[in-house]
């Protein structure tokens, strides 16, 4: 099937005790055993729930993946996926990765001994000179956070075959609808299903999604041991919101190109990061591997004073942390989604206190531009 047709017919899209269209919301913690010696599929909500596995159903098909799991959040998700690992390993990282990741590779798994050398991800051979005899895994965004740099997904591959590593990407910014990185040769993908799987901003999730039954199995032990799992009630909002995910990211991606091209000729503007541009270095890349720019957009202002002054005034889009909703939401990484990176670390990765991040909802274009042109007329005042 079509992947929009995916997203609303999964095979556990109707509830087969009443043909309900959608899984019930199985609220509760324990499930009867009439016969001990013979349980059933479940037995405690954490180990497994109807409503939580119709979602995981459904991240597994649309990635192309043998297992999914739904995680109390994306940081949930990234750092279960991190618990693969042993004290003493070490991971090659994108060096313009989420500032969550960041935190806890730097914080919580550098007490845990987990080794961490951050790369050039847009380089291979940059990867390749990180690795050591200790390296267990490769860990990419494509496009990144914040500044989209588009890494080669099939030379990441390529790299981690060569050296027997785990391939792992954050696709929150794609979607499976947009780009699938297992169909590509990834051995995990992650989200934060807050964002665009969601599309609400009306819930926090992750999710994870491997490629192989083993590395599925050793993951889902995890999830049952470390035990950050989706509520029933998330599980089915992120059920709910994967229906409409195509026609989102279709309309959604359509006035972020619009809104692209137009920042780029302002003179409150300087660069403009978005693939979609025809001016975007990585552009050639990313349409090999994906099937749409996505939605979300990165634009240079002067300076701070500038970018709290354009925050102050937006009347339409949402001064905010988080991204993927149906309103259009403006950031400031460096005081938001990488305040945890020290500043020297931020400005040598490009993300300099004038950068702002754009996440485009559905709103008409035309309301967006003008309410936008308002206010990037008082940064210049």
């Amino acid at each position: 099937m079509n992947t929009r047709t995916k997203l609303i017919h999964s095979g556990k899209d109707r509830d087969p005790y009443t043909g309900a269209s959608s899984i019930p919301i199985y609220q509760t913690s324990t499930f009867a055993q009439p016969d001990p010696e013979h349980p059933g599929p479940y037995d405690y909500a954490r180990s497994g729930n109807p409503t939580r596995e119709a979602l995981e159903h459904t991240l597994a098909l649309l990635e192309g993946g043998t297992h999914g799991f739904a995680f109390s959040s994306g940081m949930a998700a990234t750092s279960s996926v991190l618990l693969l690992f042993k004290p003493g390993d070490h991971l090659v990282v994108g060096q313009d990765i989420y500032g969550g990741t960041y935190r806890v590779l730097t914080g919580l798994f550098k007490q845990w001994k987990l080794d961490v050398t951050f790369a050039d991800s847009t380089n291979p051979e940059s990867i390749r000179k990180a690795i050591t005899p200790a390296t267990r895994a490769l860990f990419v965004e494509t496009p990144t956070n914040p500044l989209l740099h588009i890494t080669d997904l099939r030379s990441m591959v390529k790299i981690a075959r060569e050296h027997t590593l785990l391939a792992i990407t954050d696709n929150t910014f794609m979607t499976p609808y947009l780009q699938r990185p297992l169909e590509l040769g990834f051995d995990i993908v992650v989200h934060s299903a807050t964002k665009f799987l969601g599309g609400h901003s009306d819930l926090i999730a992750g999710v994870a999604v491997t490629r192989e039954e083993t590395v599925g199995h050793h993951l889902r032990a995890i999830q049952n041991a470390f035990g950050a799992i989706l509520g029933p009630q998330d599980s089915w909002l992120v059920q709910r919101g994967i229906k409409t995910l195509g026609v989102r990211m279709d309309a959604q991606q359509k006035t972020a190109a619009t809104l692209a091209t137009w920042l780029s000729g302002h003179p409150a503007v300087g660069a403009v990061h978005y693939p979609g541009l025809k001016t975007h270095p990585g552009r050639a890349i990313h349409e090999s591997q994906a099937s749409g720019s996505g939605a979300v957009i990165s634009f240079e202002l002067q300076g701070k004073p500038e970018v709290l002054k354009l925050l102050k005034q937006t009347q339409l889009t949402l001064p905010a942390v988080s991204l993927g909703g149906v309103e259009s939401i403006l950031s400031y990484p460096a005081m938001m989604s990488h305040a945890a990176m020290p500043r020297p670390e931020r400005l040598a990765r490009g993300i300099t206190d004038g950068l702002v991040r754009l996440s485009v909802g559905l709103e008409a274009a035309d309301d967006l531009i003008a309410d936008l042109d308002s206010a990037l007329t008082v940064t210049r005042e």
